[in-house]
């Protein structure tokens, strides 16, 4: 038998670092899962505590030394923790900086401290800024619109520079949209699809901000783990130190979305389809449009999105209407 690497996943109790012990966990990898439940659930790792391959690590990334025990025998860092929401980083930038930009900055000394073989972390589509082109590439960026997105594109601007100074292999995965099982439809700052879907679950009419005819490029969970993996294991040396798209290249207005989700709910109760759709002012610091290229991640990691936007709704609205159903 061939040993397994080990794997530290940051943010491992949050909605994507979650999906990814589960994953990583199932192809008998070791995984150590740090997080400090600010947005985490320990509900989403619970299942895993007993499993010999898993080790939980309560602590936070802001504190150095924490990020150096975490480290200790990792051969892969997935580094997914962060503070996310846009709305967030405006009403408070200074915690979104904290967590976002010196807790990134501590990972990436620890990891480059600790020898590890590859640090793979959650960039993210908020990068593109004020830039109008569409799709999104690569090498082509706007300006940040939001302190969120300042903090993101630092972080690619660290990884780089250690990249190139220090000799550590880093690869930036800019999520964009990604929605799927263990997404929290809770809070002031929950992603639109999980609220939207716990509202008309409820009978209760969706604000869409605008007249709906924004767009995003909406992305199943199960791309986004295909992409990870991809980034941790690749051979390929054009992936080094460098960033990739991580959605499916489709775009979808708001309005559309919701007509979708009332429609897949509808399946589960047909009342849904009645619940009245209101709308409200533009959110600050949102850009109107999202739709990525996903060429440079197809070409140079071979990656082959399995979930269209319409294919990972029934898988998400199936898991939400068995899970939201149990807390009702």
């Amino acid at each position: 038998m061939v040993e397994k690497n080990k794997i530290l996943i940051t943010g491992g109790a949050g909605f994507i670092g979650s999906n990814l012990c589960d994953y990583f966990l199932s192809k008998e990898y070791e995984v150590v899962c740090l997080d400090n439940f600010a947005t985490g659930h320990r509900k989403n790792i619970e299942h895993n505590l007993s499993n010999p391959n898993f080790k939980l690590i309560e602590g936070d990334i802001r504190h150095y030394d924490t990020c150096v025990s975490a480290l200790v025998g990792i051969d892969y860092v997935l580094h997914q923790a962060a503070l996310g929401s846009v709305p967030r980083s405006i009403k408070d930038p200074i915690t979104s900086n904290e967590v976002n930009v010196t807790g990134f900055l501590n990972m990436l000394q620890a990891s480059k401290e600790a020898g590890v073989k590859r640090f793979v972390y959650a960039a993210s589509s908020s990068t593109y800024g004020d830039s109008e082109a569409l799709p999104k590439v690569e090498d082509k960026i706007g300006k940040p619109l939001s302190p969120y997105a300042i903090t993101k594109y630092v972080n690619e601007l660290y990884a780089e520079i250690f990249g190139r100074t220090y000799g550590i292999e880093t690869i930036g995965l800019r999520y964009f949209n990604v929605f799927g099982r263990n997404q929290d439809p809770n809070g002031a700052y929950a992603a639109v699809i999980p609220k939207f879907v716990m509202q008309l679950m409820k009978y209760e009419s969706p604000v869409i901000n605008g007249d709906g005819n924004y767009s995003r490029d909406f992305t199943y969970i199960d791309n986004v783990i295909q992409m990870n993996e991809l980034a941790m294991l690749t051979q390929n040396p054009e992936a080094i130190n460098t960033v990739f798209n991580t959605a499916y290249g489709d775009r979808t207005t708001l309005n559309q979305l919701i007509h979708c989700l009332q429609s897949e709910l509808s399946n589960y109760n047909a009342k849904i389809a009645e619940v009245k759709i209101m709308y409200g002012p533009n959110r600050a610091g949102d850009i109107p449009h999202s739709l990525a290229s996903i060429e440079k991640g197809k070409k140079i990691l071979g990656y082959t999105p399995q979930f269209s936007l319409q294919e990972g709704l029934k898988e998400a609205v199936k898991w939400y209407w068995e899970n939201l159903e149990k807390e009702k």
